[in-house]
């Protein structure tokens, strides 16, 4: 039996995509093919640039070929009208019309949240940077199995600076924090069923490292760092924690534990979603025929 098919969205645009490819090596759909492939063996990838326009967007029969859709995240804001933020959002209410499953993370989650009626707005308490801190199930969220294996408080790699306003109708809260209200959540639409977070399971410390260099004028402009030294001080000890994550006193330094320094256990999200809706659905469609 061959391996599952995945298809992963770049929400990001050429600029942003060849911004980050220069800083970490690459892409954010790059990353996610390489998570996944390490998540599921034998699992075959496909990218698609929905933001370029170069590509026509796949209709709801080909999206229902996959058995699974992801969506990376994006400096758009989709507050603002855009050609890039119209494909995006075209895109996924196909997903949503075919049903097949789908995940997206930080504007991955907001993405299906405006595709399925909800808003998104600037954050109101400004830039979470670095980790999300204090992130906490919901009621609905404690016996979710998005958050299968996480405690009742936990930190992820997180950087943004939008945040989901109302979530649409239908849809569950599944985490929050004291900074970000929305921090996971199920949006149902149509047939489509979608899971997603505001953080970033799938990227790694390094690449949280190479976030905040990027974003450091804005962070130290929005008072997170108080100089560009401090800032790269900041992101040279969680890249020493990358290559040496078994290091206690550079976790205790930056106040983690093993829901992100572990690799397995800061892709929970990923694994559970694989685990608990690709793999039932997969296995209901092939005793249907499909």
């Amino acid at each position: 039996m061959t391996g599952p098919r995945f298809l992963v969205a770049e929400s990001e645009p050429p600029e942003a995509r060849e911004k980050r490819r220069a800083s970490v090596g690459r892409s954010s759909g790059e990353t996610y093919v390489d998570v996944l492939r390490e998540l599921v063996p034998g699992a075959r990838c496909e990218r698609l640039r929905p933001t370029d326009g170069a590509e026509p967007l796949p209709d709801e029969r080909t999206l229902s070929g996959y058995d699974a859709v992801f969506l990376s995240g994006s400096p758009l804001h989709l507050y603002e009208p855009s050609p890039e933020a119209a494909r995006l959002l075209a895109f996924m209410r196909s997903v949503f019309a075919s049903g097949t499953p789908s995940f997206g993370s930080c504007a991955g989650l907001q993405v299906a949240t405006v595709a399925a009626g909800g808003t998104v707005r600037r954050a109101e308490a400004g830039h979470e940077a670095g980790f999300a801190r204090r992130l906490s199930p919901t009621e609905a969220g404690l016996s979710h199995p998005l958050l299968a294996g996480r405690p009742r408080a936990y930190d992820a790699p997180a950087i943004h600076t939008d945040e989901v306003d109302e979530l649409p109708p239908g849809a569950t809260l599944l985490a929050s924090n004291p900074v970000t209200r929305v921090q996971a959540a199920e949006i149902r639409c149509g047939d489509g069923l979608f899971w997603g977070v505001q953080y970033h399971p799938e990227i790694s410390l390094a690449e949280v490292a190479a976030a905040l260099r990027r974003d450091a004028d804005d962070l130290v402009e929005s008072g997170l760092a108080g100089t560009r030294d401090d800032l790269e001080a900041h992101a040279a000890l969680i890249e020493a924690l990358h290559r040496e994550p078994g290091r206690r006193d550079l976790a205790w330094r930056l106040g983690l534990n093993e829901e992100v320094t572990v690799a397995d256990r800061r892709r929970a999200e990923l694994r559970n979603f694989v685990e608990h809706l690709v793999e039932p659905t997969r296995a209901r469609r092939r005793r249907a025929g499909h």
